[in-house]
């Protein structure tokens, strides 16, 4: 939404529509990825993408700045690591703050790609997900030791599993796309937000798909789901939304007679959830 800019601040009532020009280039877009998606269209996101930008150019919301350019040195960044706070009291919060949101972050994104993709198992397990982890946090870190940003896994993933991506090699494939990328970043570059905006309320429409497998004739099951994913825009965290949905769940099934039915791993991590409320 904020992408998209349909929803703009007002004084009196905080949102309001917008439909100015490149808000409405978003929209065609958005149109148009179903269109081509229902169709069965191969690429249909990157096409519908890639139709947006070339009406911004020629509309003159969008400014030709190149195809290639030489990757900027990573000598500025690389290595620059601070550690005069490592043994310091509050860097213990700190790190666990981070570490809480990464791994809850990531921990949603894994199983919502993973329930698109098939792969959660009967039991509701998701297989091989130490493997997973372990490849975001190695990612992480190296990430950090380069000087970039969180480098973690995106829920945005949804629309390369739509598109039939579902195996390793796709992993591979977009790590090398991503390398020659460097090499194409003013083109890429020329991309606005406007023109993802609607691929990610494509991949929105997927995630949402995923919520008929909720049995909503069961109050104590379906109120959970609705906070979680109420709280997860509106606090701008999936980590957030998880931890909130954990003490809604285990509150709720107590309060109705069913704490039973709750596992005793729930029952922690909504113990844990409360304690950081309470101490943040």
């Amino acid at each position: 939404m904020q992408a998209l800019l349909l929803i703009i601040l007002r004084r009196l009532f905080l949102l309001a529509i917008s439909l100015l020009s490149h808000q409405r280039l978003a929209a065609f877009g958005f149109f148009l990825t179903i269109a081509l998606v229902h169709r069965g269209v191969k690429g249909a996101v990157m096409i519908a993408i890639l139709a947006v930008t070339a009406l911004g150019l020629v509309f003159g919301d969008v400014q030709w700045a190149g195809v290639m350019s030489t990757p900027p040195s990573i000598a500025p960044t690389f290595m620059q690591l601070d550690f005069s706070a490592v043994f310091e009291v509050g860097m213990i919060s700190v790190v666990f703050a981070f570490l809480f949101v990464d791994l809850f972050d990531t921990a949603g994104t894994l199983v919502g790609v993973a329930t698109k993709a098939n792969l959660i198992e009967k039991d509701g397990k998701l297989p091989r997900l130490n493997k997973a982890l372990l490849a975001d946090s190695t990612a992480t870190s190296v990430g950090a030791l380069l000087g970039t940003s969180n480098t973690t896994s995106y829920i945005e993933s949804v629309s390369g599993v739509a598109a039939g991506g579902r195996t390793g090699l796709t992993a591979v494939v977009v790590g090398v796309l991503f390398l020659l990328a460097l090499f194409f970043s003013p083109l890429a570059g020329m991309i606005p937000a406007y023109a993802t905006a609607g691929a990610l309320f494509y991949v929105a429409i997927l995630m949402l798909s995923g919520l008929v497998s909720i049995d909503w004739r069961d109050l104590t099951e379906a109120a959970p789901v609705v906070v979680t994913c109420l709280l997860m825009p509106l606090t701008f965290s999936i980590a957030e939304g998880i931890s909130l949905g954990f003490i809604a769940y285990a509150a709720i099934k107590l309060f109705s007679g069913k704490g039973r039915d709750v596992s005793l791993s729930v029952w922690i991590m909504s113990a844990i959830f409360i304690i950081k409320y309470l101490v943040a």
